[in-house]
């Protein structure tokens, strides 16, 4: 099968989709034939933007029915995973699912069942897993260079994240709290370099202490309101966080009138109901402990891990690329500093890419599996319930 063609569809035509769009062009293995997105607008400013000749669909059982797919890459928000998940695997499709696997374990489990009944491929869409750096960073521990890892800090600074607050990621309900939208990438990834060992109990604090209405970073009018959108405000001419897209193609005035969304409402005003700080704490069945920290006022972006193993220490820098390794009994220092690499996510979207088609074409196995999808998800929500019940979680009130 080396030499097929795949052909895939994508549900959910928003940036995440974008991305996967723009790199299935640059390769001739695989072609993308089918579009879903209940907005029809945005459907067609996305096939346009990346030349594509797909039928587009409105609903995933009509692309379904009328469409013979290799294989189904699912895009959509965080709350739809579940359902488009489910009815693609349901019509007998293999699917890519982009993290989160669903907002809940309870949907997680739905997703888990109804792919083994209908026997078909399912990958998770952990993109951190295919960092360049962070790869190298899985060989060392693997290798035993730092011994038996047994504590992790990950510190994520995102200055992107501020956007959450404008966008569908804003709503708990529609995101499952940012514990699980941003969060399911970092908890995957404690996982992963500690081998996969169950998480037991997680507990968290985090909150809005900047984007609320008293913090606007300028003086308003009397008379004169801010927002309610960037490209409506009045002030968008002197908001340091102004982000319009409001003749953006396909999240202009003409895709608005379909589902009434704009991605620009004010990040200070918004009716959001997730935290823009925020430390969740978790402690595994091997004894690990790990502490993810994610704060989305900043001026920077990256992700700073220190792993400490009885061997031996690693300090970690994805924006910079770079991993410094101490030996527990030496002066020494070992530096690694990783090659810049093409694609997003410093380079990690290719792999996912790449490796979906592999497996389409029977050449790969899965190794971002949904039960790795389900374990992460489980922990966000955790995180999520200790946030705002302020107790610690255990993990077995959510997987029984």
């Amino acid at each position: 099968m080396k030499d097929k063609i795949c052909k895939v569809g994508i549900i959910g035509t928003g940036g995440r989709g974008g991305g996967f769009a723009y790199l299935i062009g640059e390769r001739e293995d695989v072609q993308i034939t089918a579009l879903c997105d209940p907005n029809h607008v945005r459907m067609e400013a996305f096939k346009k933007k990346f030349k594509l000749t797909s039928k587009m669909y409105k609903t995933v059982d009509e692309m379904l029915k009328k469409e013979k797919l290799d294989g189904v890459i699912i895009t959509s928000p965080d709350y739809c995973h579940e359902a488009n998940a489910v009815a693609a695997l349901g019509k007998g499709a293999n699917v890519l699912i982009d993290k989160p696997l669903a907002t809940t374990v309870k949907g997680c489990k739905n997703i888990i069942n109804t792919a083994k009944k209908a026997g078909k491929i399912a990958m998770m869409g952990f993109n951190l897993r295919h960092d360049p750096t962070l790869k190298r960073l899985k060989k060392i521990v693997d290798d035993g260079i730092l011994g038996k890892v047994f504590l992790i800090e990950n510190r994520e600074f995102y200055d992107g994240g501020r956007t959450y607050m404008a966008r569908w990621n804003r709503k708990y309900a529609l995101c499952g709290g940012l514990w699980i939208h941003k969060g399911s990438h970092d908890f995957d990834v404690f996982q992963w370099l500690l081998g996969f060992p169950k998480p037991v109990k997680v507990s968290s604090v985090a909150g809005i202490n900047v984007f609320t209405p008293e913090n606007i970073p300028f003086k308003v009018e009397k008379g004169t309101k801010v927002g309610p959108t960037c490209h409506e405000c009045a002030y968008n001419k002197i908001c340091p966080d102004v982000h319009m897209y409001a003749e953006e193609s396909g999240w202009d005035d003409k895709a608005r009138k379909v589902d009434k969304y704009s991605k620009d409402l004010c990040i200070y005003c918004s009716d959001k109901d997730v935290h823009d700080n925020g430390i969740a704490i978790v402690e595994y069945d091997s004894g690990a402990r790990a502490s993810h920290m994610e704060c989305f006022v900043t001026p920077i972006s990256d992700r700073l891990y220190t792993l400490v193993g009885d061997r031996g220490q690693a300090e970690v820098s994805l924006h910079n690329r770079s991993i410094l390794v101490r030996p527990r009994w030496s002066r020494e220092t070992i530096s690694y500093q990783i090659p810049e690499s093409t694609g997003g996510h410093g380079g990690a979207d290719p792999g996912i890419v790449g490796a979906f088609i592999k497996i389409l074409k029977g050449e790969g196995d899965v190794t971002s599996t949904l039960e790795h999808g389900m374990y992460s998800t489980a922990v966000g929500q955790a995180a999520e319930i200790s946030r705002r019940e302020e107790r610690m979680v255990y993990i077995s009130e959510l997987t029984k």
